[in-house]
């Protein structure tokens, strides 16, 4: 209870301290809560804090705050989203999963391990991206609706990359036996969630297509009646707790059939987006998003490996930009293609040419099923955790250069 009380006293302070800083500064709360836990890091390695579990703890931020953008989002609207969803999102992963596989191909790796880092780099942050955006207030021009339609394909596309990185296994990594990473999630042998591992292929489909279903259903005709009971009793903390019952059950049981939570949790908000309750929920869950989503990003500050980074720091700074660059460079293009110009293709590329939350548990898992070695998947935690670093100061290079230029052009989108 003690290390309870002194570590949520350490994490909460720290954000008071830092992030009204950062903002001032007009660096973004994300930064702020990122400086905080790269200040925090040797403190916490000094009071034996498990980071990684704390990051999967907080990771719970991002499926909020993809509930409460779903309740933004009828299903209207997201099916006038289908063609971004799809064709830019879908060649976003191609594209750049190609560019860093040759990358990686060039660097000497065997083409299974390249194919393995480009899928991994091709994510984004879901969770900077889109809270700076809504903190901007950016979300809702075309920049970031197709930052939106990207984010939430690659979201979708995390699940099959978990299906094929066991089958791109090295034999000479099987054969050593080493599977261990300084950082994320570890891949347990012992209780797992995902209760269809094991069952064939076609009833694994069956079964997850039944799980989505009843989150339609569910959310359509019995989130009302249940919301009208609790509201009975005149407890608003029994709303409170009934908001977060709907996003935590929806999140259990996406990881019960093998999805991911956060894509659950968007489905059961664009379910909800047309319902009376609507501005309830997001008005209970709002306040818990933000801390969590805080916590989030204290994690991932406090991850950074200094030691090795300092050991191979040209090579780490050269192989973060060279990513961000080919990443934004794609994005780019594609942004042209699908009809984002000026201004907003630019908040398009800096904002999304970073690595993702997902590269931590992506990376671990690459190790655990023989595709990547230990020395280099902690080398490339260091990249991912670093190109988050630096992706609030592409949104301060567009508000302070970018933007300027096309303000003239292009009126302030609401």
């Amino acid at each position: 209870m003690e290390s309870f009380l002194l570590l949520s006293f350490i994490l909460l302070g720290s954000g008071i301290a830092i992030v009204p800083i950062a903002v001032w500064l007009g660096l973004g709360s994300a930064l702020g809560f990122l400086i905080a836990g790269m200040l925090l890091g040797p403190s916490l390695s000094a009071l034996n804090v498990d980071v990684e579990n704390l990051e999967q703890f907080a990771e719970f931020g991002v499926v909020m705050m993809l509930f409460l953008i779903g309740l933004e989002l009828a299903p209207k609207k997201l099916w006038d989203l289908r063609h971004r969803l799809l064709g830019l999102g879908g060649l976003q992963l191609i594209c750049t999963t190609l560019a860093i596989m040759g990358l990686a191909i060039a660097l000497g790796q065997h083409w299974q391990a390249a194919l393995t880092i480009g899928l991994i780099f091709s994510l984004s942050s879901t969770a900077i991206v889109l809270q700076t955006l809504h903190e901007k207030g950016l979300l809702m021009g075309s920049g970031g609706q197709a930052s939106f339609s990207v984010l939430l394909m690659q979201d979708i596309a995390v699940i099959p990359i978990l299906a094929l990185l066991p089958l791109l296994a090295l034999p000479d990594l099987a054969a050593t036996g080493i599977n261990t990473v300084s950082h994320g999630p570890a891949v347990s042998s012992g209780f797992s969630l995902n209760l269809v591992q094991a069952l064939p292929e076609w009833l694994r489909a069956v079964v997850t297509l039944g799980s989505i279903i009843l989150v339609i259903v569910g959310g359509s005709y019995f989130t009302g009646p249940v919301i009208r009971y609790v509201e009975s009793a005149n407890l608003p903390e029994l709303l409170t707790a009934m908001a977060l019952t709907i996003v935590v059950g929806v999140a259990v049981l996406m990881m019960a059939v093998g999805l991911t939570p956060a894509l659950g949790a968007f489905i059961a908000g664009v379910v909800l987006a047309n319902s009376e309750y609507r501005h309830t929920l997001e008005k209970e869950i709002t306040p818990f998003k933000g801390l969590f989503l805080g916590l989030f990003f204290v994690s991932v500050g406090a991850s950074v490996n200094f030691g090795l980074m300092m050991e191979h720091l040209g090579f780490v700074v050269a192989l973060t930009l060279s990513v961000m660059a080919i990443k934004a460079v794609v994005l780019y293009i594609l942004g042209r293609l699908f009809g984002v110009s000026g201004g907003n293709n630019w908040l398009f590329a800096l904002g999304m040419a970073q690595a993702g939350e997902f590269g931590f548990v992506l990376l671990s898992f690459s190790v655990a099923t023989h595709v990547l070695s230990a020395d280099l998947a902690n080398t490339l935690i260091i990249v991912v955790a670093l190109s988050m670093v630096l992706t609030p100061l592409f949104f301060v290079f567009y508000d302070k250069v970018v933007a300027p230029r096309y303000l003239p052009k292009e009126p302030a989108e609401s």
